[in-house]
């Protein structure tokens, strides 16, 4: 039976001073573990996601995109302008072990919590910072955003072909791509510690995770300048159906084109296009025959086909269908909890699976300034009334 104590992170503390989605979902990830994460709130509004949709009546403070990243953390609001509540947080990061910021560089210096200062609170301490471009270079100082990675990367340049229209990708794919390495980081050096009982700093940006996603079209460049675009594989594409759409990828077969043929019920065109490099020549006229026979039948049909074929294909489905798949059911990727503002509401759930530890919502996600009593109520009496005053 699964257990929801003792899970892997269970005394450790974070103090979370993200935003948004890059670091909270790193912290998220934390809280899943099993970390006690304060996360540390502006009173005036709190974490920009909470009002990023216009929303400003309590309601909106715990809108779901808010909730969706912020489950089993406590919220701390304070002022951090005034002396009293930088002091409150200083004395949480001298029994803290890790502290999480995703702001510009230099900002958690300004405001008084940067590495030295937290290296000095407290030795053992793993400072964590996730940024746009990293903490040094000709961009350090600009805002990092998860589309502005895609442009700046190269991962929006990079289509089937010329001509696809550059465009966003609709998912925020470099925030969590990157608070995902920053979960890793974050471990590793929990790992160091307790073999050296030394702290030290951690950087990881969305630039660099989104190079790192590239890595074997960087690295086909940086060998011989060539870039490989596996979008560009001339049988692989999306194809709409009479109902919808399906994509197929036409590759780790002998002679995937005839297969392809064969399901299609046309004539066999790898006599014509015998090889990968005659079919990237003749790639246009391929799609155009694979689309023109796509669009005469159902989804179904051809994924029935395909995969009778034994041909690598799926259904192209909305994210409603997903949602209500068997498949994420079966793997347990929707939780509910009870919020108490909100009610009864289903979140994403952890996607890593133990088979000995539950790690489910313990803590719905917190209201703003929620735990500000308890948390000071931890901290000795004359760290808590200088804060309350």
């Amino acid at each position: 039976m699964k257990q929801s104590t003792n899970l892997p992170l269970d005394g450790i503390r974070v103090i979370d001073f993200t935003q948004v989605m890059m670091g909270p979902s790193a912290t998220q990830m934390l809280a899943d573990f099993g970390a006690d994460v304060i996360k540390i709130e502006n009173p005036r509004g709190g974490d920009l996601s909470r009002t990023a949709f216009g929303a400003t009546d309590e309601e909106g403070l715990n809108n779901p995109v808010f909730c969706s990243l912020n489950r089993n953390k406590r919220s701390l609001a304070l002022n951090l302008r005034e002396e009293a509540n930088k002091q409150v947080v200083h004395d949480l990061i001298r029994g803290a072990d890790v502290v999480v910021s995703n702001f510009r560089a230099g900002v958690m210096d300004r405001i008084g919590f940067g590495f030295e200062k937290c290296r000095e609170l407290n030795p053992r301490i793993i400072w964590a910072s996730g940024s746009g471009y990293g903490p040094t270079g000709p961009y350090a100082h600009k805002g990092g955003q998860d589309v502005l990675a895609q442009a700046m990367s190269g991962v929006m340049m990079r289509r089937a072909d010329e001509s696809v229209p550059m465009s966003i990708y609709p998912t925020a794919l470099c925030d969590y791509t990157a608070g995902m390495h920053l979960v890793q980081a974050i471990l590793a050096a929990l790992i160091g510690v307790a073999k050296t009982g030394e702290g030290q700093s951690v950087e990881v940006s969305l630039y660099d995770s989104m190079i790192a996603m590239q890595m074997q079209e960087a690295t086909c460049h940086l060998h011989n300048g060539k870039e490989i675009n596996w979008a560009e594989m001339p049988l692989t594409g999306v194809f709409p159906t009479e109902d919808g759409a399906l994509v197929l990828v036409g590759a780790f077969k002998e002679n995937p084109l005839l297969d392809i043929c064969n399901v299609l019920g046309i004539e066999d065109l790898s006599q014509e296009y015998p090889n990968l490099a005659a079919q990237r020549e003749g790639k246009a006229y391929l799609q155009q025959r694979f689309r023109d026979e796509f669009a005469k039948n159902s989804t179904a049909h051809w994924i029935g086909a395909l995969e009778a074929a034994d041909l690598l294909c799926a259904p192209v489905r909305n994210l409603a269908e997903v949602l209500e798949d068997e498949q994420t059911r079966t793997n347990e990727m929707i939780v509910e909890f009870e919020h108490p503002i909100n009610g009864r509401m289903q979140t994403i759930a952890c996607p890593i699976h133990f088979s000995a530890i539950d790690c489910g919502v313990r803590m719905a996600p917190p209201r703003l300034g929620e735990h500000n009593d308890e948390i000071l109520a931890e901290l000795d009496g004359a760290t808590a009334e200088r804060a309350s005053a």
